[in-house]
């Protein structure tokens, strides 16, 4: 049976969750609430790139993302702008878009991804 690695958990959720090979991590938000959708997303993908370096992989490695925006239309386009510039070119991943309230009033992105280890 393959162990189930968790870090970085609380009562709630864990941050980084590794099993079978992959790396599983919950919902990556801005500490910096106050910049745009560009610097928010920007800060987000610096996040899970240390995550993932932290934890062995790497971003060309990634297989799938979920992205929530507070608000699609006035944001995916600059969102897209950030994403598009960090994917290494040919290794994108998955990823579905979608627009959510999400847990704090000025997040403006949220972002969850899976890797390969």
């Amino acid at each position: 049976m393959t162990a189930i690695e968790r870090s970085d958990s609380n009562q709630r959720m864990s941050r980084v969750v590794k099993f079978n090979g992959m790396l599983m991590l919950s919902g990556v938000t801005a500490s910096n609430r106050q910049g745009d959708i560009r610097e928010q997303t920007r800060e987000v993908l610096e996040k899970i790139e240390n995550y993932l370096t932290t934890n062995g992989t790497s971003k060309d490695r990634l297989l799938t993302a979920q992205i929530w925006l507070k608000d699609i239309k006035r944001d995916f386009a600059g969102m897209n702008e950030v994403w598009d510039t960090w994917n290494p070119a040919g290794q994108t991943p998955t990823r579905a878009t979608g627009q959510s309230l999400l847990a704090h009033e000025d997040l403006l992105v949220e972002i969850i991804a899976t890797a390969a280890l």
